[in-house]
């Protein structure tokens, strides 16, 4: 039986953003970024991940290595390996739908609203 189609995924990342405005959420995300990340690298690594991912996220045991790489593939978008701050915030909100769509209304109202028709996926490529 696969674990995995039995759990919920809950995205607190809008609240949090509602709550803490947009300032204060960066600053959080920056936050769980050093939290997870190698101290003397300054960047998340497979090693890092898979260490402090069991302390800091509550998981009941250590993610397999598939699911390390999974992630790290994920949100390294400059291909060198690790996850830098502005790729883990990156990763962050395409991992929330609802940080996605309020981001682009922003970035829509703020521009006059001529890139509402792109897609989403568009904004990190």
């Amino acid at each position: 039986m696969d674990l995995m189609m039995d759990c919920e995924f809950e995205d607190h990342l809008p609240s949090m953003m509602k709550r803490l405005g947009a300032e204060g959420f960066m600053e959080e995300l920056c936050k769980g970024f050093r939290l997870l990340m190698e101290d003397e690298q300054g960047v998340i690594t497979c090693d890092s991940l898979k260490r402090n991912s069991v302390l800091l996220l509550g998981l009941d045991q250590e993610m397999g290595d598939d699911e390390i790489v999974s992630m790290m593939v994920e949100g390294d978008l400059d291909g060198d390996g690790a996850i830098n701050q502005m790729e883990f915030c990156i990763l962050m909100f395409r991992l929330s739908p609802a940080l996605v769509d309020g981001s682009k209304q922003v970035l829509c109202s703020n521009r006059g609203g001529h890139c509402c028709s792109a897609s989403p996926a568009n904004y990190y490529t």
